[in-house]
């Protein structure tokens, strides 16, 4: 394909999406729902260099979602959890635990408070009700501030000085993630998300400034959220033009 071919066609896919986009925006959503979920916070960083399960930890969240159209949501949540990892939890390519990790002995934990603005993007129109299945799988990104505070200890007495830490700190991360909406009934939603959160900081263990044969200094933290939430959706009639114009009609 030439250039000429390939532009004329990327013009022609902006064009049909712009267009979907704008047509879906005209007959804009009138629902809003609030809810609540359960759910477990996790961390990645440097105690623990992949997602390990045996890390979750117990988190609550509370969300308002708002549709501005037929696949886009905007939804603004606060989620608290907790953070724990510890380096005796790492298993190796043998099955034991790595020397770098088996010597530095360190562990962290503590809490987390975060509040975040995403978009959701719906696969299926979520409020279309004639639908005898009435779900929709969705995908969320948006922006985050969160407040974290945390303890990282070491079992190696020789470290302990330069590894014995602790204190709080604000930051900002990236979240994003896939989900699934299910209408219950028409204002009770069961809802199943899993999301990570990239945080801009390797901060969160307290392992970053110590010695870089021990610590990673080139890389940066994450955190996860994944839950069950029940939420409540409202709906706005809205009055036709030909009403407003003429009350008599509504008598």
């Amino acid at each position: 394909m030439t250039n000429s071919g390939f532009y004329s066609a990327l013009l022609v896919c902006l064009t049909q999406a712009g267009s979907a986009f704008f047509c879906s925006s005209a007959s804009a959503q009138t629902t809003s729902e609030i809810g609540i979920g359960l759910g477990a916070t996790n961390y990645r960083g440097e105690i623990a260099p992949k997602y390990q399960f045996n890390n979750n930890r117990p988190a609550v969240t509370a969300f308002y979602r708002k549709d501005i159209s037929v696949p886009i949501t905007l939804r603004g949540g606060i989620t608290a959890g907790f953070l724990r990892a510890a380096d005796d939890n790492v298993v190796g390519v043998d099955g034991e635990v790595p020397p770098l990790q088996g010597y530095r002995q360190a562990n962290t934990k503590g809490g987390l408070l975060e509040a975040s603005a995403v978009m959701e993007y719906n696969f299926l129109d979520y409020h279309f009700r004639t639908n005898k299945v009435h779900f929709t799988p969705y995908l969320f990104v948006g922006v985050a501030a969160f407040y974290a505070n945390t303890t990282t200890t070491t079992n190696n007495a020789a470290l302990e000085a330069r590894f014995n830490r602790r204190g709080s700190m604000l930051g900002f991360a990236i979240p994003a993630g896939v989900g699934i909406k299910y209408a219950l009934s028409k204002h009770i939603n069961l809802g199943l998300e899993a999301g990570v959160r990239k945080a801009f900081t390797d901060e969160l263990d307290h392992l970053a400034t110590q010695d870089p044969l021990l610590v990673n200094p080139h890389t940066q933290d994450w955190y996860y959220y994944s839950g069950v939430s029940l939420s409540y959706t409202f709906y706005k009639i809205l009055c036709p033009d030909q009403y407003k114009d003429n009350k008599e009609l509504l008598k």
